[in-house]
């Protein structure tokens, strides 16, 4: 395991974090990379898939940042919306899933493909494999750029503890979060369940986190 903690603590951009401490690892590469070639796609559509907490929010709003457009949450989407999206060229919709009002997003498709406009939709599925009541949403839904987030490997993990704790002025040794890592699910959703009763834990007791205190946790 490589020495992180000089890396997240200070947000050295120099090797694996870019772009507002992101951290770059092989489960998010593709998309990393991907998102930051606009407009080099080979489609105007690309679907973001990842679970719960696995950065597509983090990805999304560093590429607004550098290239500018619009986002909106898929069950917000409106016939107003769909005027304004007019003056933008980029076009983000997150938790698209089959509760969207699909006459809405079948126009908003067409919109993207009559203006040569750009779309990202972040799904916690491949928009293929939402099953929509519109036939033609189903046929649409293949002509996106799939980009998927895997779940974390050691380094992301480790990266992830280290960073949530340091923002919470929680210190902890290395050797612990090793211990962390062997034991805990591989899941975006678990690693933050895990470090918000590390926060509560801390807060209460006020005491420094140690072994005894990551059993618990853990519930061994």
């Amino acid at each position: 395991m490589k020495n992180l903690n000089q890396l997240i603590l200070k947000f050295d951009q120099e090797q694996n974090f870019r772009d507002q401490d992101f951290f770059v690892s092989k489960s998010n590469e593709f998309s990393f990379r991907l998102l930051n070639s606009w407009p080099n796609w080979e489609k105007n559509f690309v679907n973001l898939i990842g679970e719960n907490f696995s950065g597509k929010t983090h990805l999304i709003n560093i590429f607004l940042k550098k290239f500018k457009g619009i986002k909106i949450d898929a069950s917000k989407i409106d016939n107003e919306f769909l005027k304004n999206i007019k003056i933008y060229e980029n076009i983000v919709i997150e938790n698209l899933n089959n509760e969207i009002d699909e006459t809405l997003f079948f126009t908003l498709l067409n919109i993207i493909d009559q203006d040569n406009k750009y779309l990202i939709v972040t799904t916690n599925k491949p928009i293929v494999n939402i099953l929509f009541e519109l036939d033609d949403l189903n046929s649409r839904s293949k002509n996106f750029i799939l980009s998927k987030i895997e779940k974390p490997e050691d380094d992301l993990m480790f990266a992830l503890i280290l960073k949530n704790l340091s923002d919470r002025q929680i210190s902890i040794d290395k050797k612990l979060i090793d211990f962390i890592i062997k034991r805990i699910d591989r899941s975006y959703g678990k690693i933050s369940d895990f470090i918000y009763k590390i926060d509560e834990i801390s807060l209460k007791r006020k005491k420094p986190i140690d072994f005894r205190v990551i059993k618990e946790i853990l519930g061994e």
